[in-house]
């Protein structure tokens, strides 16, 4: 069931992308897993998936520690390198090292203080954690995220710590009421993406706009996502 719901959520992205006249090469797809255990995964894994959201750190340290036993149980070693994980969910100070040490991205990055402490705790033998930072875009009162008018000066910081690349930015803006409303909040992250790699302050531009979910990926696209996290779509209702 899982393979064939990713293959559904694959068309949407393709339909979705011309669309928009893009590329459907040019937009990831982000399984969100998290609430789901590693039989979930690795059906997903035999659908062809190789990049997984966790909200949850905890949980997610356990299931990639499990996953990664099971790729290494008398698989390739190349199944086990494959995977790809990212923290989607609020990091607090006193998770960063579980995150640093476990996850290959971080996207709700949204403090200095938080980007600093994983840029410390990221071992020397893994590569540089891959990080996005969270943007409230719409300001929402219940949501994570530095605000649009901080997250250039934040970008500046994070970019210059060691041990970290910034990708990009991600966002959840609040629900709308219909297609158009969607594409407007997300074409400000959009806007915003765009301001700070024009501003030329970065080492290195970002290439990573994650935003758009299991009811609003189309919107998303259309707007220049080039990453999708889709959980219920693809596992089913929580």
């Amino acid at each position: 069931m899982i393979p064939s719901q990713l293959q559904l959520v694959r068309d949407r992205i393709t339909t979705a992308c011309f669309a928009a006249g893009r590329d459907p090469a040019s937009v990831r797809l982000l399984a969100v897993s998290k609430t789901f255990g590693p039989d979930a995964v690795i059906d997903a894994i035999a659908g062809g998936q190789r990049a997984f959201g966790e909200n949850y750190i905890q949980e997610g340290v356990e299931k990639i520690l499990v996953l990664r036993e099971w790729a290494s149980d008398g698989r390739p070693r190349a199944a086990a390198e494959a995977l790809e994980w990212h923290c989607i969910g609020p990091v607090q100070s006193n998770k960063t090292r579980l995150v640093a040490a476990h996850f290959d991205w971080v996207q709700s990055v949204d403090r200095l203080k938080i980007a600093q402490r994983l840029s410390e705790q990221r071992p020397a033998d893994l590569p540089p954690l891959q990080v996005c930072l969270q943007v409230n875009i719409d300001g929402g009162p219940t949501k994570a995220g530095v605000t649009a008018d901080e997250a250039q000066a934040l970008a500046e910081e994070v970019a210059r710590l060691p041990r970290l690349q910034l990708r990009g930015l991600m966002s959840i803006p609040e629900p709308a009421p219909d297609f158009i409303a969607a594409c407007a909040l997300h074409q400000r992250a959009a806007d915003l993406f765009d301001q700070i790699n024009r501003a030329g302050v970065l080492p290195r531009p970002m290439d990573t706009l994650s935003m758009g979910m299991t009811a609003d990926l189309e919107a998303a696209i259309h707007a220049g996502s080039t990453m999708v996290r889709v959980g219920t779509a693809i596992f089913g209702d929580r």
